[in-house]
């Protein structure tokens, strides 16, 4: 977006962020908080396939003030099929599922922003707001998972969108997901930012007894202002402190990840965060520092200099230190940990701090023997 170019600029050349709000103020493409209230995103700039823009402007009608706030629309999504392949070399898994598009959490870093551009839709509040559920998740999985020659591996749900967001209460598609896994003895590997997951401890409990279950909770930051601007409809981090030990004490693997990491703002929690999460019953930890890919990036610094105007020059350089003078490089095995001397020394910290606290001792491997499959035709004319 030419206007939060622009912007950077003026942030990083005349040293002025008032100056760079200033802009963005008078270009008409920031919405007013009391439209985006309890959102992180403060822009919705329309998404990269779109031939039009969209700036809000008075007209002289004062149609303005009778703009209604933004609030959460659900729509049914019927895909095809459910499970998603990748390649990616640099990732541990090879397929996963995502139950929902859009994410009410609103975490304004998120990467899987850009992903609403391909609904017509933008990555902005549009994201936070406009979302997708699947209610047919359950019974495409168990259809995908019956055809012949599937071979079982580790499922990853929660590696785009976060299964658990508040939606989740209403729609259970989490829910029936983990039934349908049980009953075929598969293994699965969730990664969420809601405490909402405790709801299910009572199949995960079960799962994980057989070897089949493992969960991993996402805490940004220990300190909750900055949670509430930054993840604002996501479980505060004491609840997903809390759900870390709820789920260790029923026996569940669980895990903590401390992703994203955000240089210059939350780079200095990493050992308390570790702490924490091992105080909790954690024995697995794992970090992602911040990334920033297509239309995450304006939004993301629209935010910063909306909260943190005085870090701005601060957080941008280091993460331009990080991807080659870029504010993202997408290159396999750097996107996610950077490259340069302050990656080098994040994950340095990293690993001490996790030795120190007895973490990663021991990676839990999900069995995949356990895997029922579905019955041969001649198996099921026997039962006639």
């Amino acid at each position: 977006m030419e206007q939060i170019v622009r912007a950077d600029i003026a942030a990083f050349g005349a040293g002025r962020t008032d100056m760079a709000n200033a802009m963005i103020e008078e270009s008409g493409i920031r919405i007013r908080p009391d439209r985006n209230r309890g959102r992180s995103a403060g822009i919705n700039p329309s998404g990269r396939f779109e031939p039009v823009t969209r700036h809000v402007f008075d007209d002289g009608w004062n149609s303005i003030e009778e703009l209604p706030p933004f609030k959460t629309e659900v729509q049914v999504e019927k895909p095809r099929t459910i499970i998603t392949r990748n390649t990616s070399p640099d990732i541990s898994f090879d397929r996963s599922i995502n139950p929902y598009r859009g994410c009410e959490h609103g975490c304004v870093y998120c990467f899987a922003r850009p992903t609403h551009s391909f609904m017509g839709l933008s990555p902005g509040l549009d994201f936070e707001a406009k979302l997708f559920a699947k209610p047919d998740a359950a019974k495409l999985l168990d259809r995908e998972l019956s055809k012949e020659g599937y071979q079982p591996r580790t499922i990853a749900i929660g590696t785009n969108t976060d299964p658990y967001q508040p939606v989740e209460r209403q729609w259970r598609i989490m829910r029936e997901i983990l039934e349908v896994l049980e009953a075929r003895g598969h293994p699965v590997g969730i990664v969420t930012k809601s405490a909402l997951v405790v709801r299910d401890i009572d199949i995960l409990s079960r799962m994980a007894e057989r070897g089949l279950a493992k969960v991993a909770l996402s805490v940004t930051t220990l300190d909750r202002a900055l949670a509430r601007t930054m993840e604002p409809r996501a479980s505060t981090p004491t609840k997903r402190l809390e759900a870390i030990r709820q789920l260790a004490d029923a026996g569940i693997p669980a895990s903590v990840m401390v992703a994203p990491i955000v240089p210059g703002l939350t780079d200095p929690e990493i050992e308390r965060i570790l702490d924490s999460a091992r105080a909790a019953g954690a024995l697995e930890a794992g970090y992602v520092m911040l990334r920033l890919p297509l239309e995450v990036a304006p939004i993301f610094k629209d935010w910063l200099l909306r909260h943190y105007p005085d870090r701005y020059r601060h957080v941008m350089s280091l993460v331009r230190s990080m991807r080659g003078g870029k504010d993202y490089d997408s290159e396999w095995g750097k996107r996610m940990k950077g490259g340069g001397p302050y990656a080098w020394q994040i994950g340095r910290r990293f690993e001490i701090a996790a030795k120190r606290l007895g973490l990663n001792l021991q990676r839990r491997v999900l069995r995949t023997d356990l895997f029922v499959p579905a019955p041969k035709q001649n198996e099921q004319l026997m039962l006639l």
